[in-house]
């Protein structure tokens, strides 16, 4: 049995939550390999509905979470999370949640930073979510961060705080923000470090022992392809690298042990905040689209640009991070439009491109080149084999498949998680 990564192969809210979760029946593991609480997953299970942004989608499902070391931790935001699921009656403790030792911490000065900076951006702001996410990675990498194991270690804590004050407070004081006190703030994690020590311990000893045993691993991705930080619609991109190959180095296991790469992908194509769209829509099917499909993004509330299928985009995602197979979500949604369009490239000028250019000016200016299909009169909602679907529905289905040169391998066709058709089961590789 192959263990199985799930990745967004869009700009992220394509419905990783639903598929994680209906996954997670086949795992014993569910790993969150990186990003951080700027990620949302919404799963609904039975009359409740839950809204993660930290914790592993599987723990809905009773299985062991894990929270890797790519991930950067804002502690105030997990443990007011597992509070909130606490209260909805869903058990979470150190027995069904561990978390690396060594992940990164998102402090309060990293939110402040990140507004402060997309304030001083103006019209040309990224938007961010304001969590902090970006600024904590940039401590990661300059060697400065402060990690969840320094929290047993005040002194350690102490002195990484002189030097995380030093470069953060000379920023925000340049940007006319607010800075930051070293005893309330060393003060306020102390306090935490009680309730979140108890999680922490090497995942990458237990993921190993787990593989060595045949247990089955389900990495679970945030945001997606088209927003990482080296191949996505950059600047206007997360600040962690969102493919597959991420979930080895963000979770503490060889590459070997990623298994199965399953993309997840709309029946359309959906965008928060800013940066490049080339198939979005200005009229009232992307009015139609928004509405239907209850576009608003599960962290930031906002609502989502919407467009036709990118198959270009697709394609490329699909290549440079190794998806072997995608689960297409939504397809209800394009229920009774009469046409529908797919972007299968692109033209920049007097030239045609079959994937959108890395330089900024070039995806700006990039028109998509379209081919139409027809539409279905039929309902695809709650469909859960193919014989349930209108015939031009399954065309749809195939036609994405060419064009972006992998096979479908599941289908969802309602919020309900068992309101799915299996093609093929990730886990039998």
């Amino acid at each position: 049995m192959a263990n199985v990564a799930v990745i967004g192969a869009q700009w992220g809210d394509e419905g990783k939550g639903k598929v994680v979760d209906w996954l997670a029946s086949r795992a014993d593991i569910v790993v969150r390999f990186q990003g951080g609480h700027n990620a949302g997953h919404t799963l609904v299970v039975g009359n409740e509905t839950y809204k993660l942004s930290l914790l592993p989608s599987g723990l809905v499902r009773g299985k062991l979470g894990i929270i890797g070391n790519g991930v950067v931790v804002d502690p105030e935001a997990l443990l007011a999370e597992i509070d909130r699921v606490r209260a909805q009656g869903l058990p979470v403790g150190p027995e069904s949640l561990r978390i690396a030792e060594n992940a990164t911490l998102i402090l309060p000065l990293h939110g402040a930073l990140d507004r402060a900076r997309e304030t001083a951006r103006g019209d040309a702001r990224i938007g961010t979510t304001g969590r902090g996410i970006g600024p904590a990675y940039e401590d990661k990498v300059a060697r400065r961060a402060i990690r969840v194991c320094d929290l047993a270690e005040p002194d350690t804590l102490s002195a990484k705080l002189d030097e995380l004050l030093l470069h953060h407070n000379t920023l925000l004081a340049g940007l006319g923000a607010e800075t930051f006190a070293k005893q309330a703030l060393l003060e306020r994690l102390l306090s935490l470090a009680p309730r979140l020590l108890p999680y922490a311990e090497p995942v990458w000893q237990r993921l190993d022992e787990a593989r060595r045993a045949g247990r089955r691993i389900l990495f679970e991705g945030a945001q997606a392809v088209l927003l990482d930080v080296d191949h996505g619609t950059y600047p206007f991109v997360t600040s962690s690298n969102t493919v597959a190959a991420t979930a080895a180095a963000g979770a503490g296991v060889g590459p070997g042990a990623v298994g199965f790469v399953l993309g997840i992908a709309k029946a359309y194509s959906t965008r928060v905040g800013a940066g490049p769209f080339p198939t979005e829509l200005f009229d009232a099917t992307g009015q139609l689209l928004g509405d239907r499909g209850h576009e608003f993004g599960t962290v930031t509330g906002r609502r989502r640009r919407c467009g036709w299928f990118d198959a270009a985009l697709v394609r490329q995602a699909v290549k440079v991070a190794g998806i072997q197979g995608l689960a297409l979500t939504k397809l209800d949604v394009l229920d009774g439009l009469a046409e529908l369009k797919i972007a299968t490239g692109y033209r920049i000028g007097a030239e045609r491109f079959r994937h959108l250019p890395a330089a900024p000016g070039a995806q700006a200016a990039a028109v998509p080149e379209y081919e139409t299909v027809e539409g279905w009169a039929g309902s695809t909602r709650g469909a859960r084999s193919w014989a349930d679907l209108p015939a031009q529905a399954v065309k749809y289905v195939r036609r994405i498949e060419e064009l972006v040169e992998a096979p479908v391998t599941l289908l969802s066709t309602s919020p309900e998680r068992d309101d799915t058709i299996l093609v093929r089961d990730p886990f039998e590789g």
